[in-house]
């Protein structure tokens, strides 16, 4: 029987029972609570509601009322001057404007003194209007017959001192008493910058009443201009520096635009003169405002801008007297003069401006100068369509295509490119520019050189050993270089290519010169990798030249051009490691691709060509690292012996396919025999599909049985071959072709036997095929799977 405890005890064990279930299902109740809160999706607090701020502050609105209530304040008083003057008396009219214009030029002093700065700038600036609207009444009641224009650069005059005198009375306005805490003066930020405004007017006004002409009045905005600039860099008020900036720029820059413009107009020497110290002048303001300006970035522009307006200055001297071919010389003359500053005790933002402004002025006169190379440099080639026509006289002549005039005034651009260079090679000192300095002499020197004989107009055999000598100083210079470069070499090319195709006007000079290029470049070939590629092309044209100057034809050249590919094979076996390996052999490839061209009109001939190509490229191929040189030779001697069939008319495929063959087929018995793991297809498929291919497709057209024949015995073989060595290519290339071949043979047969046979024959047959093969289903599945595991076995 089953052992029960006491009561008692039992009491004991529901309770504690129970305690646990609770306890239990609050832990299960929070779980729930917690797993329903996660699933729902959560919900976003409510936005705050939108604040609404003002769209203003309180000193802008401050500052728009003051200046819409001075403004209409300004307009009444100019509607009350122009239109109800003349109701009042001279009396009654002086009385007002003088106690409007008294009571609005002294409020601002009280309203200083109560800290109103904002609302005194404003009443500040109604009495500087009506100082004006004084002036303009004062004109037409006291002074009406006067100058208009004088009248307004005497009152300009005067206002700017009345209104500089005002700005500093109030400037030293004291701060009220009881305010320790408060700024210690409180100035009018308006009288002074509007005074210096006014002060930009009376000279211009001046020249202009005074009819005084175009130097006057540039002399007039020169010397507003620098006032302006003595203010800007002495006055440390920030709104007075701020208009005498904008006045010394904007007067200034027009001033010197107008005296640029006397200069370049100028033409008797008085005219030149005063033209010459204008430019002067304003060159002085900016060197000045240069040697003061803090800022090292705006000093340098600023002294660039002083260094080019020198330039201008002494270089339009000389220009008025002298022809229009020295104008660009006689101005970089003094860039050179003016770089000389450079190595003076100036400040350095003033010595990099003048640099700057030297290399500006340097930078446009080799600009100047590159028209005439241009014509130098790509004239000539125009000549290659007009080969041996006869030498012309001078060198100008020579280079001149049809129809193309020589610039103007280019007769000094040798000079011009030759001081530049001289420039570059003695100023630029530093470690890391000198380099850059040296080649960019170099080239310009070499642009001079090439463009003196027609600049000069020398005749043309000096013109051609003018071009000579600076190639030969090209290549020179090369050969001492310590490390010769590409771009170093372009100049020596450049100037040969030119030099060729100048002497095309003459055969026997054109023998001459590709003759001297071909030794030349040979000689520096060592020096650059691109020297023999040069002299292997120039190689090639003079076996052109050589064979048209003999009088034959082009397929005979072809011979001769294939002398240069000769060259390159054995020069290239002995530049191994030389990075000009691969760019000799590329030109000798090119070189052979010309001799093919040139042979194509006669095909014997060109069976020759192809087959003496194939022979370099088997020379070459000799060599352990261009062995792929071997495919191209093989491609070249079948490509020999399909032109020589041609020529001798024979029409067969298999006379074209079967030297491709042999050669394929013993190929890939070599390639299987040194790796056996090499697939059939790889080595035999492509030889066997030469043949077999073309033969089927030529056998399915032919109506006679020889070639079928032949075609089938041949397949029959191959397959016979491919299943006793078990090889896949040329089982399944030689059953399929046996197959299609023996398809053809029955096919007129098979089309008199569906002739003859009832038309429910075919179906009939169908259908028992059909019944056949459903019946056999699993054995002819289990049959071509033990086909596949047969083929799979061969290799």
């Amino acid at each position: 029987m089953t052992h029960l405890p006491p009561p008692a005890e039992e009491l004991r064990l529901l309770d504690t029972e129970l305690r646990q279930l609770d306890a239990r299902r609050a832990l299960l109740l929070a779980r729930r609570a917690w797993l329903i809160t996660a699933l729902r999706p959560p919900v976003a607090p409510p936005p705050p509601p939108p604040v609404r701020r003002p769209e203003t502050t309180a000193p802008r609105v401050q500052n728009v009322l003051l200046v819409l209530g001075g403004a209409l304040l300004t307009i009444a008083a100019i509607a009350f001057t122009l239109v109800s003057w003349g109701r009042m008396g001279i009396a009654g009219r002086a009385l007002v404007l003088g106690a409007v214009t008294l009571a609005a030029l002294g409020s601002p002093v009280l309203l200083l003194r109560h800290r109103l700065r904002s609302t005194a700038e404003a009443v500040a600036g109604l009495g500087l209007a009506l100082t004006v609207l004084d002036v303009y009444a004062l004109h037409e009641v006291a002074l009406p017959d006067t100058n208009g224009l004088g009248y307004a650069a005497i009152a300009s005059a005067l206002l700017a001192a009345l209104w500089t005198a005002y700005g500093l009375a109030l400037g030293g306005t004291r701060r009220p008493t009881g305010e320790a805490a408060a700024p210690a003066r409180l100035t009018l930020r308006l009288p002074l910058p509007t005074a210096l405004a006014a002060a930009q007017l009376p000279l211009i006004l001046w020249a202009a009443a005074a009819d005084a002409g175009a130097p006057v009045m540039t002399g007039a905005l020169l010397v507003t201009a620098a006032l302006d600039t003595a203010v800007a860099l002495r006055v440390p008020v920030r709104s007075v520096c701020l208009v005498a900036a904008v006045g010394a720029y904007g007067l200034g820059g027009w001033g010197s635009l107008a005296a640029g413009w006397l200069s370049w107009t100028a033409t008797g020497p008085s005219a030149v003169a005063r033209a010459a110290a204008l430019l002067l002048f304003a060159a002085a303001i900016a060197l000045a405002a240069a040697w003061r300006l803090p800022d090292t970035n705006v000093a340098t522009w600023v002294a660039s801008a002083g260094g080019l307006l020198a330039v201008a200055s002494l270089g339009g001297v000389p220009r008025s007297s002298l022809p229009g071919e020295w104008t660009v010389p006689g101005y970089l003359v003094c860039a050179v003069a003016v770089l000389a500053a450079v190595r003076t005790r100036l400040p350095e933002p003033m010595r990099r401006g003048l640099a700057l402004a030297a290399a500006s002025v340097q930078a446009v006169a080799v600009v100047w100068a590159l028209p005439p190379v241009a014509v130098a440099l790509l004239g000539p080639v125009a000549r290659v369509g007009r080969i041996w026509t006869g030498a012309p006289s001078t060198a100008r002549e020579a280079v001149t295509p049809v129809g193309v005039p020589w610039p103007p005034y280019a007769a000094t651009a040798p000079l011009v490119l030759v001081v530049v260079a001289t420039v570059l090679a003695v100023a630029v000192r530093g470690t890391e520019w000198r380099p850059r300095a040296t080649i960019g002499a170099s080239a310009l020197v070499w642009a001079a050189g090439l463009v003196l004989p027609a600049a000069l107009d020398i005749p043309y055999w000096a013109g051609m050993s003018v071009q000579g000598l600076t190639l030969v100083a090209a290549l020179a210079y090369v050969a001492r270089s310590a490390e010769p470069r590409p771009v170093l070499f372009l100049p020596a090319l450049v100037s040969s290519v030119s030099l060729a195709c100048l002497s095309l006007a003459a055969e026997g000079t054109t023998l001459g010169v590709l003759a001297a290029l071909t030794v030349l470049f040979a000689a520096v070939s060592g020096r650059s990798r691109l020297a023999p590629v040069a002299a292997l092309a120039y190689a090639t044209a003079l076996a052109c030249a050589v064979g048209a100057s003999l009088g034959w034809q082009s397929p005979y050249i072809a011979l001769l051009v294939l002398l240069v590919p000769v060259v390159a094979a054995l020069l290239a076996a002995r530049l191994v490691g030389s990075p000009a390996r691969v760019p000799v052999e590329v030109t000798g490839a090119v070189a052979g691709l010309l001799a093919v061209g040139l042979a194509v009109p006669d095909p014997p001939l060109l069976a020759l060509v192809l087959a003496l190509c194939a022979v370099i490229a088997a020379g070459t191929a000799v060599r352990e690292d261009r062995r792929p040189a071997g495919y191209a030779a093989t491609a070249l001697f079948v490509l020999a012996a399909w032109v020589r069939l041609a020529c001798w008319g024979v029409g067969s495929v298999e006379a074209y396919t079967l030297p491709v063959t042999v050669p394929a087929l013993l190929v890939g018995a070599f390639g299987r025999r040194k790796d056996p793991l090499t697939s059939s297809w790889t080595a035999y498929g492509a030889g066997l599909s030469v043949t077999l291919v073309p033969s089927l497709l030529t056998a399915w057209i032919d109506p006679d049985w020889p070639r079928p024949l032949l075609l089938g015995v041949a397949a029959l073989a191959v397959t016979l071959v491919g299943a006793r060595h078990r090889l896949r290519a040329p089982l399944v290339l030689g059953g399929g072709v046996l197959a299609l071949d023996a398809l053809h043979e029955l096919a007129p047969y098979l089309v008199q036997m569906a002739g003859a046979l009832p038309r429910w024959v075919p179906p009939a047959l169908a259908g028992l095929v059909l019944l056949a093969l459903g019946a056999t289903y699993e054995q002819r599945i289990r049959d071509a799977r033990r086909v596949r595991e047969v083929l799979g076995r061969m290799r």
